[in-house]
């Protein structure tokens, strides 16, 4: 099951018998989360627990808890005595979770900027980084590093905001739209307006515009949903 590239990013984690379980229980969870992101473990694809854990090289109890986790974030269904299956995402998924990130980071967006200028500092820092990266990348039609400096600005945005429950509840819908939009990131337009949208944003928190941050974060992912979901349904496509 193991691909040659995450048993390299394995053997560089300590997950032998010494190691904390909490911590093998990481290296177990980022491992199957990566490996449903790149589509190494497709929509449909089963496993038995004790065979995850054979691949991984430790017992089954921080295999089990790395499978509860993914479930809690709708990656997999625990199947009884059966082990893990990789759950499908839908159009109609793909709608709600995005509902959940409009409201997430709008408030996010507000929250930063009504802090003050000290507190937000750093993650402005990480956010114009990140939408200068995705310029840089555009012009060089370089999808594949456009996508994880996207993807970095719309995690630092809530990791800076300052609320637990807001970073705990995008935890479980963020991973889910970043897989649907690697899996589609060939598909859609150029996102050449994403740019000057998250510009919009990072000018709006630097200015201290709670009203306007929110509003211009939240126009941002409804623009993404506009065009995503659409073109699922053209395609045909039916589940990810």
């Amino acid at each position: 099951m193991a691909t040659s590239k995450a048993k390299a990013e394995m053997q560089s984690e300590d997950t032998g018998a010494d190691a904390p379980q909490e911590a093998r229980a990481e290296v177990a969870y980022r491992y199957l989360r990566n490996a449903i992101f790149a589509n190494e473990l497709p929509a449909g694809f089963q496993a038995a627990e004790n065979e995850i854990a054979a691949q991984l090289g430790m017992s089954r109890t921080p295999v089990h808890e790395a499978m509860a986790r993914l479930q809690d974030e709708g990656f997999v269904q625990i199947l009884p005595r059966k082990g893990i299956l990789v759950r499908a995402l839908s159009p109609a998924d793909l709608l709600e979770i995005y509902d959940v990130l409009i409201a997430i980071e709008g408030a996010a967006a507000e929250r930063l900027a009504e802090g003050s200028d000290e507190a937000r500092s750093s993650t402005l820092d990480v956010l114009q980084a990140s939408t200068d990266a995705m310029a840089s990348a555009l012009r060089a039609s370089d999808l594949e590093t456009w996508r994880i400096a996207d993807e970095r600005f719309h995690d630092a945005l809530v990791e800076g905001c300052g609320n637990g429950r807001i970073k705990r509840m995008a935890a479980t819908v963020s991973g889910q739209s970043h897989r649907a939009r690697r899996l589609t990131l060939h598909l859609r337009p150029l996102p050449t307006a994403s740019t000057a949208e998250h510009q919009a944003i990072i000018d709006a928190i630097q200015s201290g515009d709670a009203a306007a941050a929110g509003n211009a974060a939240r126009a941002h992912r409804r623009h993404a949903r506009g065009q995503l979901v659409p073109i699922l349904k053209r395609i045909n496509v039916h589940q990810l």
